[in-house]
C-alpha cells in the first residue's frame, strides 16, 4: 500500500517537495452535480442576478487558479488551461471542470476545486427559490501525466 505523501515520518503535515520532478504536461477533469427541482430550473433565466450557470463557469474557472489558496499543502500551479463545462438537465445541472499545466505535479485538485466553487455558484445563484438544493458526486473523471500515470474513472452511470 501507498503512503500517503503529506506526512513526513513523524506524523506532522508537511509540502511536499516536487523540486527533483520532470515537468511534464498533466490534466484533470472533474465533475459534480447539482440536483435542481424541475420548477427550479425553469426559473433560471429569469434569474436576477444574471444567468447562474455563466456566473459559475466564471466562478468554478476563477477557484482553479486559486486553490492553493484554499487547500493549505498544494502547490501554486501556473495553469496552462482551467475551463469548466455546464449542461442544464433534467434533474439540475452538470458541472465538468478541466485543468491542465506543464510542471512538476499534479492539477486534479484545480479540477476537483472549479468542479466544487461552480457548483457552490449554482447553489449561491438559486438558493432563494429552494434551500433544498443538494451538492452531488464531485469527483475525479480522470488525470494524465506524472509519476503515478493515468487515472480514469469507469462509468458511473
Amino acid at each position: 500500500m501507498k503512503k500517503l505523501s503529506h506526512f513526513d515520518s513523524a506524523g506532522s503535515p508537511r509540502m511536499v517537495d516536487v523540486g527533483a520532478k520532470p515537468e511534464t504536461r498533466r490534466t484533470a477533469r472533474a465533475h459534480a452535480f447539482v440536483r435542481i427541482a424541475p420548477a427550479v430550473l425553469r426559473q433560471l433565466p429569469e434569474n436576477p442576478k444574471g444567468n447562474p450557470l455563466e456566473i459559475a463557469r466564471i466562478a468554478g474557472i476563477a477557484a482553479a487558479k486559486r486553490t492553493s489558496d484554499l487547500i493549505p499543502l498544494c502547490h501554486p500551479l501556473m495553469l496552462t488551461h482551467a475551463d469548466v463545462e455546464i449542461a442544464l438537465e433534467k434533474q439540475g445541472v452538470r458541472i465538468i471542470a478541466t485543468a491542465a499545466t506543464t510542471g512538476p505535479t499534479g492539477v486534479e485538485m484545480e479540477a476537483l476545486t472549479a468542479a466544487s466553487v461552480a457548483a457552490l455558484t449554482v447553489y449561491d445563484m438559486t438558493k432563494a427559490l429552494d434551500k433544498s438544493i443538494e451538492i452531488q458526486d464531485l469527483y475525479l473523471l480522470e488525470k494524465t501525466g506524472g509519476k503515478s500515470g493515468d487515472f480514469r474513472r469507469k462509468s458511473t452511470r
